[in-house]
This record gives C-alpha cells, sequence and structure tokens, in this order.
C-alpha cells in the first residue's frame, strides 16, 4: 500500500493502511454477513457453557459488529486488569467484564470511531445488566502500536487479549512492543489472529480487501516466534488453531496457493533462562478448568496429577498468576528418568491421514498425546523445543505410501510415563508427561 500518512491524536502518523481498515470496519462492514472469508468469525474451539451464557448476556447490536477469529479467554481472570488491543464494538470487553468480576477492569483501545461509539453507548445497560454498582468498563481511542500514547500507563494490565486486530498494523513489532510495556511482571498477552503458509507477496499485501478481511496482513507464522523474541517476551505457545476457508472467487484467485489459519497463542512477560525442570501437580478451582486445565495444545494439567514440565512452563507458572493454582516441587524420585528430563526420541508409529479435499490427521493409540515436528526421514530424532515446533500440520515428515491413498506417520515417543515418588518420598504415583489434546486436526492438502 502506498507510504501516505496522516496526523493523530497524540503524535501517532497514520498510515494509508491504518486509514484503510479504518474505512473498512467502519463504512464498508456494517455486520458479520459483509465479510468474505471465515476468517474474522471462525471459532477455533467449542465455546464453554460458562462462556456462552456470559456472551447471551451482551446486547445484540453489539455483537452484531463483532468481527473475531478466536476465542480470547484465558484463565484464572477474577479480580484482573485486562486490555482489550483492537476491541472494536466491545464484544469481548463486555464478555470479559463479568468474568472479571466487579472488582477487575476491561479497558479496550481502538482507533476506529464508528466502532468505539457503539461500544460507548451500551456501557451503561451492561453495568445494570451485569449488576454492578459502578461500570468495570471503559473504551479508549488510540493506536495498538502507541498504547502508553493513548495515555496507558506502563505495566499496568496483568492480562492482553487481542482477537483478530494484530494482523491490521503495518508494524506488527512495534504492537508486540507496545504490548509488553504495559503488561505487568507475569502478565500474559493471549490473542488470536490469523498466519500464513508463507510470507505474503506485495499483491496480496497491498490488496485492499484482504487486508480488511485479516488476510492480507498476515503473518508468516515463523516470524512471530522471531518478533515475540525479539521484543522479550517467552516463546508463543500454540493453544488452539483451524483453517481458513476463502469462498469469493475472485480473492481465491488472488491468494493463489496460500494456506491461511487462524491460531490462538499466549505469550508471558516472565524471566528469560535458567528456567529448570520440575514437577508440578494441578490444584484445581480455576473457573471454567476446575478437573482439567489445557494450558495449550502441550500441556494438560489434571487436577492432584503429578506432571513433569520443562524449564519454560516451569517458569510461566510459577512467575505468572498461575503460581497458586500449582504446587511446584523438584525433579526427584528412585529413577534418573524423573530427576533429569530424558532426551525424547520420537519414531513414526501409529498418525493416519486420509486424503481428499482435505487432510485429515487422527492421532491412534499413545500417538495421540503428542505433537509433530519436521523430520528429515523415518528414523527417530531428537525432539525440538515444543515451543519451536510448527504450527502447521503440513510439515511434519516424510510420508511412508500406504494403500488406497493413504499414509501411516506418527511419533511415538521412547517414553511414556514414569513412576516418580510424591512429596511424601513413599507414594508411587504416575507421572505424566504433558499430554496433547486427541482432538481430529486438520488441514488443507497442500499445506503437505
Amino acid at each position: 500500500m502506498a507510504e501516505e500518512n496522516s496526523a493523530s491524536a497524540k503524535g501517532f502518523v497514520d498510515s494509508t493502511v491504518h486509514m484503510d481498515v479504518k474505512e473498512y470496519y467502519g463504512k464498508v462492514l456494517k455486520n458479520t454477513a459483509d465479510l468474505k472469508s471465515n476468517a474474522c468469525v471462525a471459532p477455533a474451539k467449542p465455546t464453554p457453557a460458562f462462556i456462552r451464557q456470559a456472551l447471551k448476556k451482551v446486547h445484540p447490536d453489539v455483537t452484531a459488529r463483532y468481527y473475531g477469529c478466536g476465542l480470547v479467554v484465558p484463565e484464572c481472570l477474577e479480580g484482573c486488569r485486562i486490555l482489550d488491543l483492537g476491541s472494536g464494538s466491545g464484544r469481548d470487553c463486555y464478555m470479559l467484564s463479568q468474568l472479571v468480576g466487579e472488582k477487575g477492569h476491561i479497558t479496550g483501545i481502538d482507533m476506529t470511531e464508528d466502532q468505539l461509539d457503539i461500544a460507548r453507548t451500551y456501557v451503561d445497560y451492561h453495568m445494570k445488566e451485569f449488576g454492578y454498582k459502578k461500570p468495570n468498563v471503559s473504551f479508549v481511542q488510540g493506536h495498538i502500536e502507541a498504547l502508553t500514547e493513548a495515555g496507558l500507563e506502563k505495566s499496568s494490565f496483568d492480562i492482553i487479549i487481542s482477537n483478530c486486530v494484530v494482523n491490521l498494523s503495518p508494524d506488527k513489532k512495534r504492537v508486540l512492543a507496545e504490548a509488553y510495556s504495559v503488561l505487568k511482571d507475569g502478565g500474559e498477552l493471549y490473542f488470536s489472529d490469523v498466519y500464513s503458509s508463507r510470507r505474503l507477496t506485495d499483491e496480496i499485501k497491498n490488496h485492499k480487501v484482504l487486508w480488511g478481511e485479516c488476510l492480507g496482513g498476515a503473518l508468516w507464522w515463523k516470524d512471530l516466534l522471531q518478533l515475540a523474541e525479539e521484543v522479550g517476551f517467552s516463546p508463543p505457545r500454540l493453544v488452539t488453531a483451524s483453517i481458513i476457508t476463502v469462498d469469493n472467487k475472485e480473492l481465491q484467485e488472488v491468494l493463489g496457493n496460500f494456506k491461511f489459519v487462524s491460531a490462538t497463542y499466549r505469550l508471558f512477560k516472565v524471566p528469560k533462562g535458567n528456567g529448570k525442570p520440575c514437577q508440578v501437580i494441578y490444584n484445581g478451582g480455576i473457573t471454567g478448568v476446575e478437573d482439567n486445565f489445557q494450558f495449550d495444545c502441550q500441556n494438560t494439567f489434571k487436577v492432584d496429577e503429578v506432571v513433569e514440565v520443562d524449564g519454560e512452563v516451569a517458569t510461566i507458572l510459577t512467575h505468572s498468576r498461575f503460581a497458586g493454582d500449582f504446587t511446584f516441587q523438584p525433579l526427584g524420585g528412585p529413577r534418573e528418568s524423573c530427576g533429569v528430563k530424558p532426551k525424547a526420541l520420537w519414531i513414526l508409529s501409529s498418525w493416519s491421514i486420509s486424503w481428499g479435499n482435505k487432510v485429515q490427521v487422527q492421532p491412534q493409540g499413545d500417538a495421540a498425546a503428542h505433537s509433530l515436528f519436521p523430520a528429515a526421514n523415518d528414523e527417530a530424532v531428537d525432539a525440538p523445543p515444543y515451543s519451536q515446533r510448527p504450527l502447521f500440520i503440513g510439515r511434519l515428515c516424510r510420508l511412508s505410501r500406504g494403500h488406497q491413498g493413504r499414509h501411516e506417520l506418527a511419533h511415538k515417543p521412547a517414553f511414556a510415563s514414569h513412576q516418580c515418588r510424591t512429596r511424601s518420598g513413599n507414594e508411587q504415583v504416575p507421572m505424566h508427561k504433558s499430554r496433547q489434546p486427541s482432538a481430529e486436526m486438520k488441514a488443507d492438502s497442500d499445506w503437505l
């Protein structure tokens, strides 16, 4: 897009991209029916009942102007101060208002006046609906690349969320840097956004409609990993992802073989390095995940189950708002494998891939508990750190030809579980590796 700029409030300079986005979301789109792809409306996983109940209390006019691409509801929210980047009509803000409670607070920031007008119109309506004596929601006009210029204080938020908005910014590194700045130590950036199979062409990036549809500004997923590291965040941890479809033939021709996913990541502002593996026990009690807490696609914690986590996860859990929800203990036990994290050797076994217009990957047996990553051949390979494993199913490993168009592949670890001592040193209990959900994963066959 052209490099024309215009001055805006408090010194931030609007690019042509910003002006086009304002036009698209303020004037062109009137409701979700005007969208030309499912990038801005595709939930990545089923909505929990308590969130559905909260969404029912949001005014229909606010919901009608919602253009999110995922479910941005992290856990353990009571009493938190949350910032919503690109809050739009305020749907997520009003939903989260109920989850943080009257003692918590939600701030929404958006640059589009038309969207903010809708959000602000219904503040009193929602506070009355929720039974709050005073508002715990406020809205600020400003840019997500200039949070402090908009009047937001540094180190003032526990959590930052964003729902299909970061892709709309022409300077994504600055967005991440500003988010890092206003987060408290131990805070989290939890956001859904659109990612591409590779870096986009100039033709796609300069297409106004594709940019407005959250596709033209999509990051290559590997670039997110690099930008997060440069800013200071912990390595991004994938929560969930789903394929995006484009039914508009004209846009399909421009996009060609590029593929897109809507993915939710969590990034933390925690100390870097020196993290040591340890054993953790989920104490339970977090609203909505009382018995089973899926932290990300690699780590699921069950109440009272002893789980060994790597140093990266241990650092996050001990330095974030989750610290009080876990019991921590050093590695130990009668076997060395419990005291020293074993070297993961992965071999092909029982993943099955069915071919068609879409690829369906169904984990079988023990393979359901573990992630896939690139491998040069069918031999056992060292597993990279969880955070460095690729998002997309398309970069898995060399496939072994099966019968009738089917391919069989899998990664099965040389270890599955261990027997380790509890803190008492007496009772033997199973100690499991954190597990990935066994839900079916789907990806377009062109990615393979």
